[in-house]
């Protein structure tokens, strides 16, 4: 009699086919998992190599950009030309955060050195011995990983300093990162999560590894393996027993000018953890494994001997959810047990997506009015139904947003000024429009690189919102090195004072432009229009007169406002 019936049919051969199951497929995990220590190991250090070396050539092109941007300075010019110790530091005192560098150095130009940031009550001794001085010294931009007196390991960046004649060699500037300090290799064990160590020659100079309590700082490596990693100049990996303890360890030569080894990186990870993780897991997931067949057969059976009935009744509303029936209310199964609980869930499930529709709904119609400030209310949503509804606000904002400065993007301005030209028409106010183009941008690209080149057009993106005092008023990117600014409610008198803060603001930034052609800094050009719109003009009309007072302020010598003239 059990057989036939629906316990009978089901729990029990469910129960046999879960125990061999269960059987078989911990036998098989058991053998895959007593391999997976090497396979952590080896994929482990192979993303810590490829990070190490990411991280090493990030701060040389950093050193990079600070020694070029900074050697173009005016007021670095000066300070240098003047050999002005104090004005020289307080120039070079915001390169670090801006740059993520660690040290900047000027020399005269015989190699003397006028300032340190680092230590900057240390001067005066010569450091023609860097190549990277010699090099700069010679007219010539160079990065080079060097030792010095004062900075054990480092990459550093020598550039020339010109006289403001652009011919006359007044000194040079070193930038650069050091590798050789505790913070720098905290830094980076924190990032890898690995033992760091840097060494100069076989000694370790800087270290996360401990002995006695304290960093092994003075300690040295086996001299094998520093004949390979800088006698030979090779990357090296192998097993290492430090002070006691087994690492998987990686070398990362650094090579001077010469093409010679003289420091390296280290990034060592204990085998015992990654060892003990691995047999960890392979004992849990046995037991897991067990443990979930036992329960999962005393639940199967408890589950079948009480949802027969109220089941058929779920599946019928899972069915008209699934053919896409939202007005559904699940009310005919009993509230005090678990079918009836599971009843509630898939009716809260089902409330919850029926919710994030209507708000979605409600978004598209925003949207589709110019209101793109609108975001979605994901207050009521939890678990998944939040990630899914902070993904949709998440693709809002990508939609609406210049992925380059984080202004608002085109799409975004041309909702804002439909939205504004018919509040305009409705109300009977005025409407202004500014037309902002970087001068000489493709020039200043050819000269610094595009990567500069995206600095000075997140510069000016941050400058723009700067003189605007009012909640209306809307900076978004045109495109290019273009920018509008919309400002509701503002004649033409009104828009020129904003637009002249707005083009005074940008000049004072003093960003160098030394092209031949150029004002020596970077400056932009704005064209505006103002009007009342009415029925019978035209948005189009709007933008082709800010657009033609553009091109005249282009024309006129740039670095100016033209307003489009009745």
């Amino acid at each position: 009699m059990f057989r036939k019936s629906f316990k009978g049919r089901v729990v029990l051969p469910a129960a046999v086919i879960l125990v061999i199951a269960m059987t078989i497929a911990a036998y098989y995990d058991s053998v895959k998992l007593f391999s997976y220590g090497d396979a952590l190991v080896h994929e482990k250090v192979k993303a810590n190599i490829q990070s190490l070396k990411l991280h090493v050539k990030n701060n040389e092109q950093h050193s990079n950009a600070a020694a070029v941007s900074m050697a173009r300075n005016i007021d670095a010019i000066k300070a240098v030309k003047d050999h002005n110790r104090e004005a020289i530091l307080q120039v070079f005192a915001h390169v670090h955060e801006l740059y993520q560098i660690t040290f900047c150095t000027v020399v005269d130009h015989e190699g003397i050195v006028l300032a340190r940031t680092h230590e900057p009550d240390n001067f005066g001794d010569s450091l023609l011995e860097l190549q990277s001085v010699k090099d700069a010294l010679e007219g010539r931009i160079s990065t080079h990983f060097e030792t010095s007196t004062v900075v054990n390991v480092s990459v550093r960046t020598g550039a020339p300093i010109y006289d403001t004649d652009g011919t006359t060699l007044i000194g040079a500037i070193v930038a650069g990162v050091r590798f050789d300090t505790d913070d720098a290799v905290d830094e980076l064990k924190e990032h890898l999560q690995s033992e760091v160590t840097v060494l100069l020659g076989d000694e370790r100079i800087a270290t996360t590894i401990t002995m006695n309590g304290r960093r092994a700082v003075g300690t040295h490596i086996d001299p094998a393996i520093a004949r390979i990693v800088l006698g030979d100049n090779e990357e090296h990996s192998c097993d290492s027993d430090i002070f006691g303890i087994r690492y998987k360890t990686f070398y990362l030569p650094l090579a001077d000018a010469n093409g010679e080894a003289f420091a390296a990186f280290f990034i060592g990870i204990p085998l015992a953890e990654l060892q003990a993780e691995s047999n960890a897991l392979t004992r849990n997931t046995i037991v897991i494994l067990f443990l979930g067949a036992g329960i999962a057969i005393v639940f199967l059976y408890w589950v079948i001997s009480s949802i027969s009935k109220p089941l058929l009744v779920l599946t019928k509303n899972i069915d008209r959810f699934e053919e896409g029936t939202l007005s559904i209310v699940i009310d005919n199964i009993d509230d005090d047990d678990e079918i009836g609980q599971t009843g509630k869930a898939i009716q809260r499930m089902i409330d919850t997506v029926r919710s994030l529709i209507r708000n979605i709904n409600v978004m598209i119609s925003e949207y589709a009015k110019g209101n793109t400030d609108y975001r979605l209310d994901i207050t009521g949503f939890h678990g998944d139904f939040q990630l899914l509804a902070e993904r949709i606000v998440e693709l809002s904002c990508l939609g609406a947003k210049d992925p380059l400065t984080g202004l608002p993007n085109r799409r975004a301005f041309d909702a804002r000024l439909a939205l504004e030209w018919n509040r305009a028409v409705r109300e009977k106010i005025p409407l202004s429009l500014l037309m902002i183009d970087v001068d000489r941008f493709k020039s200043y690209n050819d000269t610094y690189g595009h990567q500069q080149g995206d600095i000075v057009l997140k510069t000016v993106a941050t400058v723009l919102p700067v003189p605007l005092k009012r909640g209306l008023d809307f900076v978004a990117r045109w495109g290019g090195e273009e920018f509008v600014v919309l400002l509701p409610n503002t004649d033409s008198d009104g828009a020129f004072c904003v637009a002249e803060r707005i083009r005074e603001e940008i000049e004072q930034t003093e960003m160098p432009h030394f092209t031949e052609e150029a004002a020596k800094k970077v400056t932009i050009s704005i064209g505006l229009d103002a009007q009342i719109p009415t029925l019978e003009t035209s948005i189009k009309d709007l933008i082709a007169k800010a657009d033609g007072a553009l091109y005249h302020a282009k024309e006129g010598g740039r670095n100016r406002v033209c307003r489009h003239e009745v």
